[in-house]
């Protein structure tokens, strides 16, 4: 596999997109190689934060081999331009920005973009994004993935925002293709306290759940 690509079948393997957002470098050095030693494949560093190209480009040439490491948080061209220098493998944005969806497909980079209605979701999918990020799903719950996949069967999407241990297997079983999961999957406490043992086995009850 090139390090530049984003692996399909990783993905399928534990469809889970790991969200790091708000976590210093020297800690995500410690935390990719744990979360890939507990069975999950895919993470998202978002964009803002000053340094995350510079953990982009980190984690590409240290930890790529097992894992898809891509950016989120991407609002604009020149956000996409700064992942993509940095060797990203996919995009995530938290909004349907046409410029930056069309240059990803046009590029062949998969791009997950945000969309909240039903309008909006069937736009960004006609757009040609490769999962559409739903977002924010907390006040939305499972029942929204099942409603909107009734009519629409073809879409992918990605739950976000609001999903963790005690929802992620209703959100898959109500039709989701995959979950972003930020906080609730990289515990705080944990991480401050640098208690990667812990980590780990946080890391892996998610896998359990995936089954």
């Amino acid at each position: 596999m090139s390090k530049g690509k984003f692996s399909e079948t990783m993905f399928e393997k534990a469809p889970i997109v790991g969200i790091i957002r708000n976590v210093a470098l020297e800690d995500v050095k410690q935390i990719l190689p744990i979360f890939r030693e507990a069975g999950l494949t895919t993470v998202e560093i978002t964009m803002n934060k000053p340094d995350a190209a510079e953990m982009i480009s980190w984690a590409i040439a240290n930890e790529s081999e097992g894992l898809n490491i891509g950016a989120g948080t991407v609002c604009t061209k020149d956000d996409l331009e700064a992942a993509l220098e940095a060797g990203a493998q996919f995009i995530v944005t938290p909004v349907i920005n046409k410029k930056v969806i069309k240059s990803c497909v046009k590029k062949g980079i998969p791009i997950f973009p945000g969309a909240f209605t039903p309008t909006e979701i069937y736009n960004a999918w006609t757009l040609g994004a490769t999962m559409v990020k739903i977002y924010p799903a907390t006040s939305l719950g499972p029942e929204y993935i099942k409603d909107l996949k009734a009519p629409m069967n073809q879409l992918k999407l990605l739950p976000t925002g609001g999903v963790g241990l005690e929802n992620m297997t209703a959100f898959l079983n109500a039709g989701a293709n995959g979950l972003g999961i930020g906080g609730q999957l990289f515990d705080k406490k944990l991480i401050e306290a640098k208690d990667w043992n812990g980590l780990k086995a946080h890391f892996m009850q998610f896998v359990e759940k995936l089954g």
